[in-house]
């Protein structure tokens, strides 16, 4: 690891319901996750008090209230129906569920189904997204949606914080003079955002191309599902998935100080795509990049 990004990475073990959980630490933001290609994929920033994708639901993962999911897939939304019955379960408030708004129908109906089955109430507020909308978590916290390019509908998600900064023009006042310009109705403050966590889900790379900023993100979770030097692009685009190579091609792109890979396929061995990752990946993406393996 290095030590210049404070960045820290361990695994946990979560007896009560045998979900792998992984974590890194840096610059006071912690992801928590785990993901594999047609198994589960969940992760969580918990200061940011919000989660990406269900394929399975920790328990700890539980006190996490909004979710942002990539795409209705079941490894990433199995575990759905779990969370928000643990969540009534311990009285909590009904969390709140973003997703594809071609998804809200058929997930309202899966719910309903588990209702049903459970003879328990199953609440949740469940909001549909499409590409290019901002969502208000806060006066600090806005997240932008963007398209990404999987077999079925499907969205990235973009965290930024913002905050207000003064306008130039206004630096060399004094404190009264800016609060009376600010009670003319004048505004003396302008928005920034900093791009803090990009989540991308399954996508082929179009998804990697459709907003800059997620290059400029401190923290940018993908996926990179195959690796192998014999594996044929054409086909893994086709079915909306990402491959080293593709990784590699942008390599002058990431800016991010760092880059998790996920979502390996079960066809090798972790220790397999360690060693070809290792022998490939550039060396202006070596200690940035960190395989989730």
């Amino acid at each position: 690891m290095s030590s210049d990004l404070d960045t820290t990475v361990e695994s946990l073990d979560h007896p009560v319901d045998n979900a792998p959980v992984r974590s890194l630490i840096h610059k006071g933001l912690t992801v928590e996750g785990y993901s594999r290609a047609a198994v589960q994929t969940y992760w969580r920033i918990p200061e940011l008090k919000l989660g990406f994708d269900l394929g399975a639901q920790p328990w700890s993962f539980m006190s996490t209230p909004t979710w942002f999911l990539s795409h209705t897939h079941l490894d990433h939304i199995a575990a759905l129906p779990v969370y928000v019955a643990r969540r009534r379960m311990m009285k909590m408030e009904p969390p709140t569920i973003y997703l594809p708004a071609e998804a809200i129908e058929a997930v309202e109906m899966l719910l309903r189904a588990f209702q049903k089955l459970d003879r328990g109430r199953l609440p949740a507020k469940l909001v549909g997204v499409v590409p290019g909308q901002e969502i208000e978590l806060s006066r600090e916290l806005v997240v932008k949606t963007f398209a990404t390019k999987h077999t079925i509908p499907a969205i990235g998600y973009l965290v930024y914080e913002r905050r207000r900064k003064l306008k130039p023009e206004y630096h060399d006042l004094s404190g009264e003079e800016i609060r009376d310009i600010r009670l003319s109705g004048v505004e003396v403050s302008t928005e920034i955002r900093m791009p803090k966590v990009a989540y991308l889900g399954d996508t082929a790379p179009a998804g990697l191309d459709g907003l800059p900023d997620l290059y400029h993100a401190e923290i940018i979770i993908l996926e990179m599902t195959f690796v192998a030097p014999g594996d044929r692009p054409s086909l893994i685009h086709k079915y909306g998935h990402t491959h080293l190579d593709d990784i590699i091609a942008r390599a002058d792109r990431f800016e991010n100080e760092v880059i998790i890979a996920s979502h390996f396929s079960t066809r090798l061995h972790p220790d397999q795509i360690q060693r070809i990752v290792d022998k490939r990946l550039p060396d202006n993406l070596r200690g940035r990049l960190k395989l989730w393996l």
